[in-house]
C-alpha cells in the first residue's frame, strides 16, 4: 500500500457524537482513561488531528507579529527531521503557529511526537519561514484545496509512517472516509446519549475533495465491554 493503514479512533456517546458534556464527567474518566490507552497500545507511527482539535488539544502562545521581506519561499516540502512518533495537523490555510518542533503532554502517547503541518500552497511566507526556524515539518497537499490521497502518500514517503491514528474532528473524520482512506474504526463507547445540536457527529461531511459520496461499509472486528458500562468496538473495511 502507498500510504498508511490508517485507524480512526475516538470516543464516541451512544448517538455517535464526539464533543459534548459527557466527556467531561467524572463517572467516564475512566472510559477516556481506557480511550488513551488503546491509543499508546496501538503503537502507531503518528496521529492525524484537524486544525480546531489540535489547537483545543494543544494549546499554542499568540500568534506572533510575522513580517516577512526576504525572498520568496519556494512551495516544497519540508522535512525537519524524522522522527519515531509524529502529530499531524491539518490546516490548510496555516492557522497553528507552533512554538516547538514537538508536542508537549502528560500523556506518553503524545508527548514529543514531532509536528507535522499539512498545508496548501495559499499560506504565507511568513508562515513558512516561522515553522522552519521552530524545526517544524509541513508538506503540501494541494494548491488551494487538500487532496488527502497524496496527504497519506506523503506521509508514508517523506516520513516512513506505516501506521496513523485519525482523531477528528468529525469533518476530517468525515473527508477521510469519504476518500476511502479509513480502513479501520476503533470506537470507546460511553454510555450516554448526547442530545445537544452543537454537539459534532463523528463523521461530518467533509470539506477536501469531497467528490466521493458513497456509503463505506466495515465488518465488525471484535466489541469488548469495558468497565463504568463502557464498549471498545473495532471495525475494519
Amino acid at each position: 500500500m502507498d500510504r498508511p493503514y490508517i485507524i480512526c479512533h475516538m470516543v464516541t456517546s451512544l448517538d455517535g457524537k464526539v464533543t459534548g458534556d459527557f466527556l467531561g464527567k467524572s463517572a467516564y474518566s475512566g472510559l477516556i482513561g481506557d480511550y488513551y490507552r488503546i491509543h499508546r497500545e496501538y503503537d502507531a507511527d503518528g496521529f492525524l488531528c484537524g486544525r480546531v482539535t489540535m489547537e483545543g488539544s494543544f494549546p499554542q502562545p499568540p500568534v506572533p507579529s510575522a513580517v516577512y521581506d526576504g525572498s520568496p519561499i519556494a512551495r516544497e516540502d519540508y522535512v525537519a527531521e524524522r522522527a519515531a512518533f509524529y502529530a499531524v495537523a491539518i490546516d490548510p490555510r496555516g492557522k497553528i503557529w507552533w512554538d516547538n518542533r514537538a508536542i508537549a503532554d502528560q500523556d506518553e502517547g503524545y508527548d514529543g511526537a514531532h509536528v507535522i503541518e499539512v498545508l496548501t500552497q495559499s499560506v504565507s511566507d511568513a508562515f513558512l519561514v516561522h515553522l522552519q526556524k521552530k524545526g517544524v515539518s509541513y508538506l503540501f497537499g494541494g494548491k488551494t484545496e487538500l487532496d488527502l490521497a497524496l496527504v497519506a502518500q506523503k506521509l508514508k514517503r517523506l516520513f516512513g509512517i506505516e501506521r496513523l491514528l485519525l482523531e477528528g474532528g468529525g469533518i476530517v473524520n468525515g473527508s477521510f472516509l469519504q476518500e476511502e482512506l479509513v480502513d479501520e474504526i476503533s470506537l470507546v463507547v460511553v454510555p450516554e446519549a448526547e442530545c445537544s445540536e452543537n454537539a459534532v457527529s463523528l463523521f461530518k461531511t467533509g470539506k477536501y475533495q469531497t467528490s466521493n459520496m458513497h456509503v463505506a461499509s466495515f465488518r465488525l472486528k471484535e466489541a469488548r465491554r469495558l468497565n463504568d458500562d463502557g464498549l471498545w468496538l473495532t471495525y475494519q473495511k
